[in-house]
């Protein structure tokens, strides 16, 4: 009797098995409130509770003001738009640099009025990477996939793991779109979208903000949070490029049996 590693990506080819794998561990496995916790020097807990009460309650309100400003600009004037003189990559990390050590350096108030500069610099480098997977930042549903993105690496005070799962999230966002006419996207989406954005939008504001920090800081912040989204967007469209070539049916049957199975040996006799 012989033993058998198979995997459970099989039905699909090896090149796609292993960007399916990517994505899954970009989708399922995100890093940010740890690597935000490090750069402010504290734990997670005390990084959220750190940020003043009246700043929390507004701040639900802010993200979606800046979410609603990201998408007036950013895809008007992205690189699919105005070519770059440099790699999208590297310009998207210099703008999110520059504009996290213009916000830290004026401390919180700084830090909120940065915000909108911030997420627009996000929905570009989002678009860009939409774009590297293939997908037509011309067409009607363009704008809302990029947008998915924000809330795809984000999350909610009410998640569980049923609810927070990539797919769980993309067909809940699928419901909060139906209504939209050509580019036109409706309220709900945009606030089921700002609903999980808030929680990374929070740390990343509460780790910019702190004193100890100032100017240089937060660029290092904000390059995290570049970088996070970058991952995310990346697996999302490159989930959405494996569907168009291999169908979704099949593509969502290879990333549930990674996601039954991914901590298990897969052994057949």
């Amino acid at each position: 009797m012989s033993l058998t590693i198979t995997t459970p990506t099989q039905a699909l080819p090896p090149p796609a098995q292993r960007d399916l794998l990517a994505a899954f561990e970009a989708l399922e496995n995100p890093s940010l409130a740890a690597r935000l916790a490090g750069l402010a020097g504290m734990p997670v807990e005390a990084l959220r509770a750190r940020l003043p009460v009246a700043v929390q309650g507004g701040l639900d309100g802010a993200v979606r003001a800046a979410l609603q400003l990201a998408i007036g600009t950013a895809l008007r004037s992205g690189p699919a738009v105005t070519p770059l003189p440099v790699p999208a990559a590297w310009f998207h990390r210099g703008m999110a640099a520059a504009s996290g050590a213009i916000g830290g350096a004026f401390g919180l108030p700084g830090t909120l009025l940065e915000l909108p500069v911030s997420t627009t610099i996000l929905l570009r480098q989002v678009a860009a990477v939409a774009g590297e997977e293939g997908e037509d930042l011309s067409a009607p549903e363009a704008a809302a996939e990029c947008l998915k993105v924000f809330a795809l690496g984000g999350t909610t005070a009410a998640d569980d793991a049923a609810e927070s799962g990539y797919f769980a999230v993309r067909i809940a966002l699928a419901e909060a779109l139906k209504g939209a006419v050509g580019r036109t996207i409706v309220p709900g989406f945009v606030a089921a979208v700002a609903s999980r954005f808030v929680g990374p939008m929070g740390l990343k504001v509460s780790a910019q903000a702190a004193p100890i920090l100032g100017a240089a800081a937060g660029a290092a912040v904000n390059i995290a949070f570049l970088e996070h989204f970058r991952g995310v967007a990346r697996g999302h469209f490159t989930l959405r490029r494996l569907e168009r070539t291999h169908g979704a049916v099949r593509v969502r049957a290879a990333w549930d049996a990674l996601a039954n199975t991914r901590d298990a040996p897969f052994l057949a006799t």
